[in-house]
């Protein structure tokens, strides 16, 4: 498992579609505040609060971010292997099926979180540089709300570990995952409305919790259903994806 964990994190290093995602989302983040402090070419007088920057738009922005992106490093990190003879190699190299689809789950949620996190913390830091470092969000905060985001990276990260070994083609699997992503959670709204158990699970869901973890007063049992609820998510997942891999046939 050790040499299967390190072989998956040279290929993420090594990735090409890994750090092209990674310097446009650090390129994205640093140019955005650039359009909120200059206007015309000037920059702006008015105090901007780095806090309001950081809730609003660095956190509400990366809502796609962190539930789209992702999409496409699972077609090119996982899925491609197939159609390049990777996976069949693996799998003839004596190593379980268990133990290479965990370590393809765990190096690509790796990737995922990592790419979460880039949106909020550049554009937060470049925001603060440019203000003068005004009304600064609360450190606490900032921990408590990049961890969450991490943590729901890496559920949504399941669950598209899943689909790319469902498809085995990269272009097949970012297409569904991004349809799935962009569409699931506003059907799964739609039909909360009409039967209380879809709105159930919608509103215990990880679709709908994620959108929670910006808020600054949380009780005890409202941040322990916050970290609960991925992790499970993320296990669940991972054990479906795990059984299924462990059943396909690869040519």
């Amino acid at each position: 498992m050790d040499n299967l964990l390190k072989f998956e994190l040279f290929k993420l290093r090594k990735d090409r579609s890994f750090w092209t995602l990674v310097f446009g989302l650090i390129a994205s983040a640093a140019f955005y505040p650039m359009l909120i402090f200059f206007n015309d070419g000037v920059f702006g007088a008015e105090p901007v609060s780095v806090s309001e920057l950081y809730t609003f738009t660095a956190l509400g922005g990366n809502n796609y971010i962190v539930r789209l992106v992702p999409c496409i490093l699972a077609g090119f990190f996982i899925s491609s292997e197939y159609s390049i003879g990777t996976m069949k190699s693996m799998c003839a190299s004596g190593n379980s099926r268990f133990r290479i689809f965990s370590s393809k789950l765990i190096v690509f949620s790796i990737g995922a979180a990592i790419i979460s996190l880039i949106f909020p913390i550049v554009m937060t830091g470049v925001s603060a540089i440019l203000s003068g470092f005004n009304d600064m969000p609360d450190l606490g905060f900032i921990v408590r709300t990049i961890g969450l985001t991490a943590l729901y990276a890496v559920s949504f990260a399941s669950m598209m570990a899943l689909a790319a070994i469902i498809f085995t083609d990269g272009g097949k699997t970012i297409g569904f995952l991004i349809l799935f992503f962009i569409l699931f959670d506003s059907i799964l709204y739609m039909l909360g409305q009409q039967f209380s158990l879809f709105e159930t699970i919608f509103n215990n869901s990880v679709f709908k919790l994620y959108l929670d973890i910006t808020k600054l007063d949380l009780v005890s049992g409202e941040l322990l259903k916050l970290i609960l609820v991925p992790i499970l998510t993320f296990l669940v997942f991972g054990l479906i994806g795990s059984f299924v891999f462990q059943r396909k046939e690869i040519k």
